[in-house]
């Protein structure tokens, strides 16, 4: 039995996807390194999105990721999945 994939557009939002506010608050300035990413590369599989533990990577209005700054913790998860290389983790300034 084959079936179409579907793409990430066809999947509903989640409630995991986006950040929330513990008992911490925000927690971004606990970071030393930052993800950048280099969107020309980027193939907007979301893979990032997915594996994001803190649900900091959103979908911006083409479907993209973003990060959410206020809450990313720098912990290099989203580095690890993209499967082009995409995302490099830089130092805080």
């Amino acid at each position: 039995m084959s079936r179409e994939p579907k793409t990430m557009k066809d999947l509903p939002p989640t409630p995991l996807s986006r950040p929330k506010t513990g008992s911490a608050g925000e927690t971004g300035f606990w970071r030393t390194f930052r993800p950048v990413f280099d969107m020309p590369r980027c193939t907007g599989c979301l893979l990032c999105w997915i594996y994001c533990p803190e649900g900091c990577i959103e979908r911006d209005e083409e479907d993209m990721p973003k990060v959410d700054f206020k809450y990313c913790k720098g912990c290099g998860v989203c580095v690890n999945e993209c499967p082009v290389d995409a995302i490099k983790m830089e130092r805080e300034v």
